[in-house]
């Protein structure tokens, strides 16, 4: 854990010594619901989230970033199975990757994106969770308003058992309607390997959204629902975690 909040430093201040122009921004937010994947990760409950960014230019290159959200899933995890799971309120992301074009209207997305969950301890029911930490190489291509992007799990995944290699697949995009309000419909499939997939871990899940900026400080409405089992993502009041809802969301850019 040591390591890992030394490079979560080590990345928060090379951001900041980056020059202050355009290439360089932050975001601080809050949803009603933290949705991942379609799964909530906050108990269907409200979230803060925020992050940082640099990017090598508008056009493409390299790019790096931070991003922190609050959850409630670890500890829930912990809970419902009877074992103390860790006091893990945060998952921080950090990522990298280089953005380019193949033709004109074609562009790729490929990078490394490391979720860390500071004082998670899954592992200590080793024959039920692994560490949740989770790391995912991903590519993308996008055409147009449409992107397709793959994300391939290099550890175990979000604390399932004996699950490296499982993947997501995306299928998302964004249309502007009028006056930039921009609609945003996705389907996704989440493919969880080892015993979870046949307890009920994979699923698919899709969404349609509505946002608008305005100068900065972006509106979002999300309609998202999943097919995930009802007994594998729960709460530890019985509540299903990937059920139909309408999450609200709040970010300012800058």
């Amino acid at each position: 854990m040591i390591k890992k909040a030394a490079l979560a430093a080590a990345v928060l201040a090379t951001l900041s010594s980056l020059p202050a122009h355009a290439d360089l921004s932050f975001n601080v937010g809050a949803v009603t619901d933290y949705r991942y994947r379609g799964i909530s990760q906050s108990r269907l409950d409200p979230a803060l989230q925020g992050g940082a960014d640099w990017v090598q230019s508008a056009d493409g290159g390299f790019y790096a970033g931070v991003w922190a959200s609050t959850i409630r899933w670890i500890k829930d995890a912990g809970r419902i199975n009877g074992f103390d799971a860790g006091n893990a309120r945060v998952e921080v992301d950090l990522y990298g990757g280089y953005k380019g074009s193949v033709m004109e209207g074609l562009g790729y997305d490929v990078g490394v994106l490391q979720y860390w969950y500071p004082r998670n301890k899954l592992d200590r029911a080793p024959t039920l969770f692994e560490k949740a930490d989770t790391t995912e190489v991903y590519g993308a291509l996008t055409f147009g308003p449409v992107t397709a992007k793959y994300s391939h799990a290099l550890t175990d995944t979000f604390g399932n058992l004996d699950s490296k290699n499982s993947w997501y697949l995306d299928l998302s995009a964004s249309f502007e309607i009028t006056d930039g309000w921009m609609l945003v419909p996705h389907v996704g499939r989440q493919k969880i390997k080892g015993p979870s997939d046949d307890l009920g871990g994979s699923y698919t899940d899709y969404s349609l959204g509505i946002s608008k900026d305005f100068s900065g400080f972006v509106v979002s409405a999300t309609a998202v629902g999943t097919n995930a089992d009802k007994t594998f993502y729960v709460t530890p009041s019985g509540k299903f975690t990937g059920k139909n809802a309408l999450v609200v969301g709040v970010k300012y850019n800058f």
